[in-house]
């Protein structure tokens, strides 16, 4: 079996497991998250919505996060996949130190981690798109890491409505040139609300005295796995079929 449909065989099982029902530790999680989320004070959840919606306005307006390597054209899928394996490994140990760092200092270091981490993730995301050959500068590439970025913290329901607008992004992405005026008509309490929700119960622990070190490690350790498995997935998602189109792989007529 060749690489690429090694890796339609993957993507294809990656799908299938976004939606299988939560497991007894996801539920559980959730229901303490909740619980402590009402403890948590208002100035942190304030903290969170703020920083998303500077975070997201720099991703799509901004040069911040625009990567100084130029954009990998030409790589073969499988040295894609070798390089955006190594871009991960950097950034996880990025998030891990700062996790661990700011765990270390309390509540109050920790709501500094919410910012850098969203940080850090864009960081990996802008640079993820390089390395499979597409260009941050276009908007439409700013678009879809933030649709990207919602799938990875979304319920279900989303989830599915994103996934499909990724699986079809050579079609979507034609409406999205330009557009000023994106991030006003973002709602933005469902997207902290589902971002905050997915990470609620491990970043909490990072401010419990004693463990937040560790906890917080931990929890930015998870946190930029998830988003690594949804990244390369959606970008293998979009090579694979970009790759066909162009005739660089043979499409076997299996629907991606």
């Amino acid at each position: 079996m060749n690489y690429e449909l090694k890796l339609k065989k993957e993507v294809k099982d990656w799908e299938q497991q976004l939606f299988k029902p939560p497991g007894w530790l996801e539920k559980t999680s959730k229901t303490i998250g909740t619980r402590i989320n009402h403890i948590i004070p208002p100035k942190v959840h304030t903290v969170i919505t703020t920083t998303i919606k500077s975070i997201v306005r720099t991703a799509l307006f901004g040069a911040e996060y625009t990567p100084r390597r130029s954009v990998q054209h030409g790589l073969d899928l499988e040295t894609a996949d070798e390089e955006a394996k190594e871009l991960f490994n950097l950034y996880q140990k990025i998030a891990v130190a700062e996790g661990a760092g700011t765990g270390a200092g309390g509540i109050m270091f920790s709501m500094v981690d919410f910012p850098a981490l969203i940080g850090i993730k864009m960081k990996y995301l802008f640079e993820t798109a390089h390395v499979y050959g597409y260009d941050t500068k276009q908007f439409s590439e700013r678009i879809f890491i933030l649709k990207l970025f919602q799938m990875t913290y979304s319920g279900a329901e989303n989830r599915a409505r994103l996934l499909d607008s990724i699986k079809h992004w050579h079609i979507e992405k034609e409406q999205w040139i330009s557009d000023a005026d994106y991030s006003k008509n973002m709602d933005w309490d469902s997207f902290q609300k589902e971002y905050r929700d997915a990470i609620d119960f491990r970043k909490m622990l990072q401010m419990v005295p004693g463990i937040g070190a560790i906890a917080g490690a931990w929890a930015n350790y998870t946190i930029l796995e998830e988003l690594r498995e949804f990244a390369m997935n959606a970008y293998r998602l979009r090579r694979l079929h970009d790759d066909a189109k162009d005739g660089i792989i043979p499409d076997h007529g299996q629907p991606i």
